[in-house]
This record gives structure tokens, sequence and C-alpha cells, in this order.
């Protein structure tokens, strides 16, 4: 077989491969989000149920980390919360989050549908090559307790003391009030 032959057709394998490969984390990346989304929302209800708004978002401080940690630590990769409007500061978009948040914006301004709104990308970090997955997260009405622009006089001051940096307030019922990110080192 010629060597130009052969070059070109290892790339298009390799790049077929490469997809195939991006697919599975794709959807390696949706299911690690949806346990991780249900089991704090899961932990999240209980604590509504057992103190109100107030009580959720003890449970959120304390939760939201710990069952980041245990679904990251069983899948490998990061599993992470992020938002143009952080709540915690250590949940900060990095500069690739932060412009596929701004693209999310943008997109549903155009009439995508927010449960739509995802974006992977394969980067390049401290010379590796690196998994990136965004998924957005809608505000639904149960989010606006704690979320919203009409917040009780309990949640505000619980939310100020626990956060005392918030910015995760003002939402409206169908904005993105952030995403999840997954970040997976593929080398």
């Amino acid at each position: 077989m010629n060597t130009k032959i052969k070059i070109v057709f290892l790339l298009i394998f390799s790049t077929a491969i490469n997809a195939a490969s991006k697919e599975q984390m794709i959807v390696e990346s949706k299911q690690s989000i949806k346990q991780y989304a249900s089991q704090l929302k899961a932990r999240l209800q209980q604590g509504m149920k057992a103190g109100g708004p107030v009580n959720a978002i003890h449970v959120c401080n304390t939760a939201a980390a710990e069952i980041s940690r245990q679904v990251s630590d069983q899948q490998g990769w990061e599993i992470a919360r992020t938002s143009l409007k952080v709540r915690n500061s250590n949940n900060k978009p990095d500069a690739w989050e932060t412009r596929v948040l701004h693209d999310f914006e943008q997109r549903m301004k155009k009439g995508e549908a927010i449960e739509k709104l995802d974006f992977s990308e394969i980067t390049n970090k401290d010379g590796q090559h690196v998994f990136r997955y965004m998924k957005a997260i809608p505000t639904k009405g149960i989010c606006l307790s704690c979320h919203g622009d009409k917040l009780s006089p309990d949640v505000a001051k619980k939310l100020h003391e626990l956060y005392p940096e918030d910015q995760a307030t003002g939402f409206k019922m169908g904005d993105i009030r952030g995403a999840f990110s997954i970040t997976r080192h593929t080398d």
C-alpha cells in the first residue's frame, strides 16, 4: 500500500475512533450527571420535607460537594456545577466554562430548548488531552425558593450566612441557572 494512502487511511480511521470514543464519553457524562442530579435532588427534597427551604440550603451546602466527590470517584473524572452567577465561589467557572455558558444563553435566545443545551469538546490542558462536557441546568419552580427574586427573609438570612458573596439569586422560571460540568483526562 502506498505510504500516502496509509497515512490518509490512518487519519480517517483515527478520526472515526476518536468520534466514537467522544460519543461514548458524552453518553457516560450524561449518565454521571443524571446520577449526580438525582442524588442531589433526593437529598434536597428530604431537606425541604424536614425543614423547608432554609434546611434545604444547609443540605445543599454540605451534600452537593460530597455527592460530587462520590460520583467523580466512581467515574474517574471530575463532575461539578457552575454558573455565570455562582452561589459558592468554589464553583466559579473557568474560561472554557464561561464561554460555554455564554453560548448556552445565546442558543436559548435563538429558541433552543434549555433541556437540549449541552456541549462537548476535547481540549488541551497542560499538554494533555482533556474531554470537557457541559449540560445546562434549567430553573424550575422549586429552585425559585432559594434562587428566585422573591426570597423569604429566613432564606435570605441563611444564604447570606453560608454564602456572603452569593450571586445566584434573581432567577426566573426557565432561566439557565448554570450547568453541570465534566472534565476527563483522555491521555
